[in-house]
């Protein structure tokens, strides 16, 4: 099934509903930063909800978010943007703790319970729109629903769930987010949260074979709702070699002279993607004269 996210409208429009496969986005970060059970299930619920996030931008705008809790994890970073590529970093990948009492992955153990949840919007002003919120759960849905209401005012319910295989691969990955619109009636609002209370995990229900449109009617019924757009997602880092090269010319003559007496080359790596980039002693000689002449 293709990575995707569906954008609609319900209940006459005062009710906006994001549905999110993203199963194979979540399953290129587990192998890229090859991380254990508990681990991958943080990482992707986080990366699933930025991208639900960032489907409220428009096209390049960018979101990050940070999520820093007293867990074994570490602190997690997630980019996305208006176009559904996404890409995410997770402190420590090698996490695999013991199901919790209900026999699920136990995402609140490896995140922590004491921290904080931080946004960040470029929306190409002179200043990214930031707010911040501490973390309520550690189970990351509960999370972003807190900082919805809290930081940008809008009543939402997140959920967000991962399935891991036995082998570490990721089985299913997905999430959805659904917010109140102004004007939204008790009575619509009253069914949406009895439905919410009684959905299975999104992941569950794509493991068995349902598609976001099917979990959509789950979620507002099959009359209820207006699709305005199917949306591609995926894993997506901007990282290169010219971006790297630009970091070690403002690190100074000094610095990269250093590196090539020291090491006669350098190599940087991507947090987000793993990717190396190999500098040569003569790529070095230019990035030097570069920084020489700012």
């Amino acid at each position: 099934m293709t990575d995707k996210l569906l954008k609609a409208l319900a209940y006459d429009n005062e009710i906006r509903v994001y549905v999110l496969n993203a199963t194979e986005m979540v399953a290129e970060a587990q192998r890229r930063h090859d991380s254990w059970s508990t681990a991958t299930a943080a990482l992707g619920r986080a990366m699933l909800g930025t991208t639900l996030l960032g489907a409220t931008l428009k096209g390049n705008d960018k979101i990050t978010v940070r999520i820093n809790g007293d867990g074994p994890v570490g602190y997690l970073i997630v980019d996305s943007n208006g176009k559904g590529e996404t890409k995410g970093y997770i402190h420590n990948p090698h996490v695999s703790l013991p199901l919790n009492a209900k026999g699920k992955l136990d995402v609140r153990g490896a995140v922590g319970t004491e921290g904080m949840l931080t946004v960040s919007k470029d929306l190409g002003m002179k200043k990214p729109f930031v707010g911040q919120v501490p973390l309520i759960s550690g189970e990351l849905g509960e999370d972003f629903t807190y900082y919805m209401a809290n930081s940008e005012q809008v009543p939402s319910a997140v959920g967000v769930s991962v399935l891991v295989n036995p082998d570490e691969t990721v089985k299913a990955a997905g999430g959805f987010m659904i917010q109140v619109l102004p004007g939204a009636k008790e009575e619509t609002i009253k069914k949406i949260e009895t439905v919410i209370e009684e959905l299975p995990l999104v992941s569950k229900l794509m493991e068995n074979g349902e598609t976001p449109e099917q979990i959509l009617e789950r979620l507002v019924g099959a009359e209820n709702y207006q699709l305005l757009e199917t949306m591609p997602v995926t894993f997506e880092c901007d990282c290169s070699k010219e971006r790297f090269g630009d970091a070690i010319v403002s690190l100074g003559v000094d610095e990269i002279q250093s590196m090539i007496d020291e090491d006669h080359g350098a190599e940087a790596v991507c947090h987000f993607c793993r990717r190396k980039y190999h500098y040569s002693e003569s790529d070095l000689e230019s990035l030097k004269e570069e920084a020489a002449s700012i």
